[in-house]
């Protein structure tokens, strides 16, 4: 019976693995989760016909491989983290999109990156990405963990930096070097919004993001997700920072008021 039981775990852990790894990609072939995993492909594909046959994966011909479907999304349905900021912005994030096309996102500070917490990916028509929930971002190259990292005070920034070189980081330890991290920060303060890194993948798009404040701090970032080729073609980028701020001013003050009628 133990031994069944201990099949059993060892099964779950392989299928929530696969599920990790098939969120971090547009698409999955069976070589890519066996680098991912470490699975033997001959178990990752029972894994992946049975996923397939729940609805949670379908195949994917036009890339030889697979994809995860939205119903991979209920499995966070049961998620309460940082309420009072996705309350907030969920109205205006789909907001944003309707108005531009583009995927927009929200993320929070969780431990040594953001994590996105709300996504408009599934309404928009000309997303970059298919997928973006519970994804970390690096603070370093990412413009969400930017837009949230240089909105925090100097001495949170060096505690930040020393705490992501002594160990495992989203992102190589070129980006995580203090005098490089310093300069983007300074660079996303002078000009109000942040960029993500023009040599982390993918390269044929961009984020803006920039921070939401709310109860005097920053609380987390909102961003939206272009083609670089498309720019102007849905928004110059000077029209998409202004209507970022304006979101990101309206969900602050909303989490306020939430906050002050909590009390």
């Amino acid at each position: 019976m133990a031994e069944r039981d201990e099949d059993a775990v060892r099964a779950a852990s392989r299928v929530l693995a696969v599920l990790q790894a098939m969120n971090r990609e547009p698409h999955s072939t069976l070589h890519s989760l066996h680098g991912a995993t470490g699975l033997p492909k001959s178990t990752l594909v029972r894994l992946l016909k049975t996923l397939t046959a729940d609805g949670y994966v379908s195949s994917d011909p036009r890339h030889a491989g697979y994809q995860i479907t939205s119903l991979v999304t209920s499995l966070s349905s049961g998620f309460h983290g940082d309420p009072l900021v996705v309350e907030a912005g969920r109205a205006w994030a789909i907001g944003l999109s309707a108005e531009f096309k583009w995927p927009v996102a929200i993320a929070a500070f969780d431990r040594d990156a953001v994590v996105v917490r709300y996504s408009t990916v599934y309404d928009s028509p000309i997303s970059p990405f298919h997928a973006t929930i519970n994804m970390r971002l690096s603070l370093f190259t990412r413009a969400l963990g930017r837009a949230y990292l240089a909105s925090c005070s100097d001495e949170q920034i060096d505690t930040m930096i020393a705490r992501a070189g002594s160990g495992d980081s989203l992102e190589s330890a070129e980006a995580r070097e203090h005098d490089r991290v310093w300069r983007m920060v300074r660079t996303t303060r002078d000009r109000g919004f942040a960029m993500r890194d023009p040599n982390v993948e993918p390269r044929t798009s961009d984020t803006i993001a920039v921070p939401i404040f709310a109860r005097g701090v920053v609380q987390a970032s909102i961003g939206m997700t272009y083609f670089r080729a498309a720019t102007n073609a849905f928004g110059s980028r000077d029209a998409l920072v202004a209507a970022l701020k304006r979101a990101a001013e309206g969900i602050g003050a909303e989490v306020d008021r939430l906050t002050a009628h909590q009390k």
